[in-house]
């Protein structure tokens, strides 16, 4: 029988040592990994593009041109959390004749809401005083505003449901630039 050299490793040892080796680097790969992918999972969900929204339906605008203020209802995410049906926004749909026109409640100057003046029949934004037209154009050349109030596009579905592609852009420039 041979006598073993305390200075030579054996086979079994060497394995032992290999299989902790592997066995440790699983038990590190698989957490690490997933804290990966939900530190990252904002970075993959798809860019803040528009989506179509139901708003209401063409009985319930009125026919004379006057607009109504509608909450814009919609899941929201906002990194990690996500919240079902919440209000994102607000526009001001108005029917005229067969065309339905929906334009955003944000003020393009400085991102104050606009109201609404039934009796002047125009937009006004309380910040600085500017005014639009019932078709959402500036109505006073003084106007801070850089361009008019902007419009956003509209669908009808289904014979009477009214959808509206429902974003926010940029305020204080003369272009529509879309908030991503």
């Amino acid at each position: 029988m041979e006598e073993k050299d305390p200075n030579q490793p054996g086979r079994r040892d060497f394995m032992k040592k290999a299989g902790a080796v592997v066995i440790g680097g699983i038990a590190t790969l698989i957490p690490a990994g997933a804290g990966f992918v939900v530190l990252t999972d904002p970075l993959r969900r798809g860019s803040g593009e528009a989506n179509a929204v139901r708003v209401t339906t063409l009985e319930s605008l009125p026919g004379d041109g006057i607009p109504q203020k509608f909450s814009i209802l919609a899941s929201r995410t906002d990194a990690w959390n996500r919240y079902p049906n919440a209000p994102i926004g607000a526009i001001y749909l108005r029917k005229s004749g067969d065309k339905v026109q929906a334009l955003n409640v944000v003020c393009p100057h400085a991102g104050c809401f606009v109201d609404f003046r039934a009796a002047a029949k125009h937009f006004f934004c309380p910040c600085h005083n500017s005014s639009f037209g019932l078709d959402g154009k500036i109505q006073d050349a003084s106007s801070p505003s850089p361009r008019g109030l902007d419009e956003l596009e509209v669908e009808i579905r289904n014979g009477n449901e009214v959808w509206v592609k429902f974003q926010n852009f940029h305020t204080g420039t003369a272009e529509k630039i879309p908030v991503t």
